[in-house]
């Protein structure tokens, strides 16, 4: 028997294999921590596909975090202003189940919402729809990934008719050109970076494309590097596209066989020819020619994006206008090539398979199909008509709903709204408004705790048992291999016992996580997202498994051998869509830009993003000395032009307001940012810095298509805080301080 237990890291959608052994192992020396604490052993699984062994720092640390200001027991308390006490299971779930029957009686289903996570495993998630679209019979299930991948998922659903990446990775490793856009791949995922920068530095016929107003350390790998105006994508896409008309670098018999709609995408990249692109997107036209000579003398082009472009009031037209790229030069379907969004979250793509979104239920379904309601009716065995036709409230409709007072209850989930939604003064005072906060987490304090009513200790990595789905579609039994501490259960049990509470005792007789899958996989049958061929033990025995994988193709080897047409690493490699005619659509879109430019009074774009080191709000991540230290503080990256104009040189703190917030940074001075463009990581909440929080200046304005907000871009002005001035406040604070003791 092996001494390691197989998982996977719960960070970010690579879904990197990990290895766990216990602290102290027979002829070893315990393994502790930095303060001697003991902890677990992690290593990379050289045995999973997706990362081959290897580990970023934040897996390699994951274990440190695991019995850090841990939440315990649940814990009560009537209002805001108290202290919590803590109570039974019983009690809370008594509580819950008696506030969530009060509030269908008298306001209705509707009043009732639940905000979840990518961090769920795909169980917790299944179990969450059950409860809330299927026996509660509201929609207002939305996830965290409304505001990461949402766009993604529109955009493959417009054009292909179904969700889900066509790719994998083994594409790093056999593309001719990688046209990387929106994505800061090295630090964001690194190890999906690692293997294409390892590809392409021993193929020098091989090119690298990056789109980015930053000069990242995945530009600087780039052969060529567009540093764009922020809000310029779709301009830049469509100048592509305008230049492989130009040049006959197309594939007609694809287009006239395969897709619908290119008449009217012609219409509009006319309208974006070289000169006019290059000024608007403020970069070279030799640049703009050099990527469209890339791309349309490349054999195999794949493309990867990320938050960059999902993050946008354009969105879906973003991931769509890539596509097209695809689309008009037949890339897709092969090895090496396709459009390829990089999944932010280590199971955001389970969630989209089992419907965690408002709109969504689960196999691929939408709420407004009468066909997908009554096919889960059916399976679930409710009434017909139980499932609303109408979509539920997104992540940003439940705040507006608490300020407007039609939510009555808000549940949250294993996610940190109180750090990661935009507008952020406004969200916390809606949140201060909710009548009853459910916060179900695994850390206390969190900055969302403040805001909760009842607090309910959940389990986390390595201490339950299910399954997550990482951006190739790879679908992985993470085992646990501990128990949870003190009283924190799976997230799943919890939603079980409070469906059991409330009276659905039927619906919810799970005796284990390997139960629940076995029954979400049943209504993937026949759907693109076919799983009916995976089950815990199959992964347990054969190991990591991409979908589709039908139950006939039950005995093929996972990721290992393609098993013809049922099971195959790459969806479309026959050229038909999941649209009614088969065919792929192209989406003609022209540039919107942003929704807040910049002006006199705002005269600079904000934008954020991830740093190597930490993961989201640092829930797991600011407790892990390692990272700490490597990431110390935050900080604002200005360009020396914008720099010497306003006065400020290094270090220099720097207030950022927008028309929403303020918030300050010291200032980290470099030509790594496109002028009139500056750059805060998005990690620091108010537990972690002093006033730092990125999401203190963006704003909600969102696609209209995927409801994702624009949180990569807003305007913003610029006060240098002269150093004496700083430290005039410290000595007051300082003084302030003694004398309240």
């Amino acid at each position: 028997m092996s001494e390691f237990t197989k998982t996977l890291c719960p960070y970010c959608g690579v879904g990197c294999g990990l290895e766990v052994s216990p602290p102290a192992q027979l002829g070893k020396a315990t393994n502790r921590d930095s303060q001697g604490t003991p902890t677990w052993r992690v290593r990379g699984d050289k045995a999973h596909p997706s990362s081959q062994g290897m580990v970023c720092v934040k897996g390699a640390t994951i274990a440190e975090s695991l019995d850090k200001n841990r939440l315990h027991y649940p814990m009560v308390r009537d209002s805001l202003d108290q202290e919590f006490r803590r109570v039974t299971w019983n009690e809370a779930f008594d509580l819950i189940a008696k506030r969530i029957q009060t509030i269908r009686f008298t306001q209705g289903s509707e009043a009732l919402c639940m905000y979840g996570s990518g961090q769920f495993q795909t169980e917790d998630y299944y179990i969450a729809q059950k409860l809330m679209k299927g026996c509660l019979g509201t929609n207002n299930f939305d996830a965290n990934s409304r505001l990461c991948m949402s766009s993604a998922v529109a955009g493959y659903i417009q054009s292909f008719g179904s969700d889900g990446p066509p790719c994998c990775y083994e594409d790093l490793e056999l593309t001719d050109c990688a046209f990387l856009i929106g994505t800061n791949t090295a630090e964001c995922h690194p190890i999906v970076f690692n293997r294409l920068e390892k590809y392409h530095k021993k193929n020098r016929k091989v090119k690298m494309i990056v789109v980015d107003p930053r000069r990242t350390p995945t530009a600087e790998a780039a052969d060529l590097h567009l540093a764009i105006r922020p809000g310029t994508d779709i301009d830049l896409l469509n100048g592509i596209a305008h230049l492989l008309m130009r040049w006959n670098y197309i594939d007609t018999m694809f287009m006239d066989d395969c897709t619908s709609n290119f008449p009217a995408y012609a219409e509009v990249i006319r309208h974006y020819p070289p000169e006019i692109v290059a000024r608007q997107c403020e970069i070279s036209i030799e640049d703009l020619e050099t990527a469209a000579h890339y791309w349309g003398e490349s054999e195999r082009v794949l493309s990867l994006w990320s938050m960059g472009v999902n993050q946008s009031s354009e969105g879906t037209a973003k991931v769509r206008t890539i596509i097209n790229l695809h689309l008009m030069t037949g890339q897709i379907g092969k090895p090496g090539a396709g459009p390829f969004s990089l999944t932010g979250q280590p199971n955001a793509m389970g969630g989209r398979e089992v419907g965690g979104l408002a709109h969504l239920l689960p196999g691929y379904r939408t709420v407004k199909n009468p066909q997908h309601r009554a096919e889960v009716e059916e399976f679930w065995g409710l009434q017909p008509g139980q499932i609303s036709p109408n979509p539920g409230l997104t992540t940003w409709d439940m705040i507006t709903g608490l300020e407007d007072g039609v939510v009555e209850l808000l549940w949250i989930a294993a996610t940190n709204p109180a750090v990661s939604m935009p507008d952020l003064e406004r969200t916390k005072k809606a949140l201060l408004r909710s009548p009853f906060t459910i916060y179900q987490d695994a850390y206390y304090p969190t900055e969302t705790s403040a805001y909760a009513h009842v607090l309910l200790p959940a389990a986390q990595w390595g201490e339950k048992t299910g399954v997550m789905t990482n951006s190739e579609r790879l679908v992985t039994l993470c085992q646990a291999f501990r128990q949870p501490p003190r009283e924190a259960k799976a997230d799943w049990e919890i939603f079980a016992e409070v469906g059991r509470r409330l009276g659905f005792e039927k619906e919810f007789t799970f005796a284990n996580s390997a139960e629940v899958y076995a029954e979400f996989v049943k209504l993937t049958k026949t759907r693109p997202c076919d799983m009916t061929g995976i089950s815990h033990a199959q992964l347990q025995t054969q190991g990591p498994t991409q979908w589709p994988h039908p139950e006939e193709s039950r005995g093929s080897r996972g990721a290992g051998e393609a098993g013809g047409e049922t099971y195959r690493k790459r969806l479309y490699t026959d050229l038909r869509f999941h649209t009614p005619d088969g065919r792929a659509r192209f989406g003609a879109y022209y540039s919107k830009g942003l929704a807040e430019p910049p002006d006199s009074d705002y005269p600079f774009v904000l934008t954020n993003g991830r740093l190597y080191g930490h993961w989201h709000t640092q829930t797991r991540t600011g407790r892990i000395e390692k990272i700490c230290k490597m990431h110390p503080e935050p900080f604002i990256e200005i360009h020396p032009r914008d720099a010497a104009r306003l006065g400020i040189v290094d270090t220099m703190y720097v207030e950022v307001r927008s028309r929403r917030g303020k918030a300050k940074f010291p200032a980290k001075v470099t030509k790594a940012i496109a002028p009139g463009t500056v750059f805060v990581p998005m990690h620091w909440g108010s537990l972690w810095a002093d006033n730092a929080e990125a999401n203190a200046l963006t704003h909600p304005e969102s696609c209209p298509d995927s409801l994702q907000p624009e949180l990569k871009a807003c305007a913003v002005q610029l006060i240098p805080i002269s150093l004496e001035v700083t430290t005039k406040n410290h000595q007051l604070q300082s003084l302030q301080s003694q004398a309240a003791k």
